[in-house]
């Protein structure tokens, strides 16, 4: 079982539902209003990233390509090119921008975590007070900077997109060593949106069987939230779900976001599904008896008999409710004599029958 803050994520426990921010804030205002717009529908926690775009690029003028939506009509898309360096310098606040962002996530009652890209963030982090921390994928085989995330002893969560199998058991490992078994493993696939050939959900339980003393997760890049159901379905404890004030903006992630007229909804459709799920084992409450002996069936007369006539498919049928003797407790009564004189339509006993 994983902590998270106060919340406990695993087996047994409510899917812990996060909606990022990270990718599709431009500031602290459109942050802060992100942040309002996960609290009002109900999310578990709200995820940023903290970088230093200056630290982090060496090659200003990489190139990244990402799909934005053109029309929201017919739901058509353009790829837009632009330098990473500028992305990632549209979502860098100061530290005291994000002191005040964390502290508006507080007030609402909100978790509030981040992928860390240093170890000035992962500080900023343990200042801020925030219970968990995110290592990118790109960042999984950073070993310096897992090491130093297990360190703090919040939770960690390790994104996996691209990643081999091996390579997620070393991450793993690296936290294990520093004593934090608080380890939280994403499925996230790659791409924006990613291509629905390379989600593999049938990861997550693999993950699961790997790594069953720990959580797994699952990242959503893809519009609507029909991945998000079947990832809870098979097993994932934490869905990360990314949000925007308008899909339409031209920058990375928009275009599979939940706005937020769709944001309840999203969070509803889990926790129905989850209600749903229910248990591995059917437990009948006494309702469920009561009412399931309306339609079952017992045993009753097709016709009048007399005293020492054989019980026998003539004369006996199965009809509702299930209040007498059901028909596999009848298995035993074939052939036997009924003890006196019945009308038809009576509903037998043990007592009108002896052997």
């Amino acid at each position: 079982m994983v902590c998270f803050g106060k919340r406990r994520l695993g087996p047994g426990e409510p899917c812990f539902i996060t909606f990022e921010a990270g990718a599709t804030h431009d500031g602290e205002e459109t942050a802060t209003a992100l942040i309002r717009e996960a609290a009002r529908a109900g999310a578990d926690a709200v995820k940023f990233q903290i970088f230093d775009p200056d630290r982090l690029v060496a090659d200003k003028e990489q190139l990244f390509s990402y799909e934005v939506l053109a029309d929201r009509g017919t739901g058509r898309t353009e790829r837009v090119e632009e330098t990473l360096y500028d992305i990632l310098c549209r979502r860098c606040l100061s530290r005291e921008e994000w002191r005040r962002v964390k502290a508006v996530s507080d007030e609402l009652g909100l978790a509030f975590f981040a992928t860390a890209g240093f170890e000035a963030d992962i500080r900023l982090l343990e200042e801020l007070g925030c219970d968990s921390v995110k290592i990118a994928s790109a960042d999984i085989n950073h070993w310096p900077l897992i090491r130093r995330a297990a360190r703090t002893g919040m939770a960690i969560q390790l994104d996996t997109g691209n990643a081999s199998l091996g390579e997620v058991e070393q991450a793993v490992d690296i936290c294990l060593a520093e004593g934090n078994a608080n380890i939280i493993v994403h499925n996230c696939p790659s791409g924006y949106p990613a291509r629905l050939e390379s989600i593999n959900l049938r990861l997550i339980p693999t993950l699961l069987q790997m790594f069953p003393e720990l959580a797994v997760a699952y990242s959503d890049h893809t519009p609507g939230w029909e991945m998000d159901v079947a990832a809870l379905a098979m097993g994932a404890h934490l869905l990360e779900k990314t949000i925007t004030l308008d899909r339409t903006l031209r920058s990375p992630e928009h275009v599979f976001s939940l706005e937020p007229h769709d944001m309840a909804g999203f969070i509803e459709a889990i926790r129905r599904v989850e209600t749903a799920m229910g248990s591995p084992r059917r437990v009948l409450h006494a309702h469920e008896k009561k009412m399931r002996m309306k339609v079952r069936r017992s045993a009753f007369l097709r016709t009048a008999v007399k005293k020492g006539e054989r019980v026998c498919p003539e004369n006996v049928e199965f009809r509702r409710p299930g209040t007498g003797i059901s028909p596999d407790r009848f298995e035993g009564c074939w052939g036997m004599v009924f003890g006196t004189d019945l009308p038809a339509g009576h509903c037998l006993t043990p007592g009108d029958m002896r052997s």
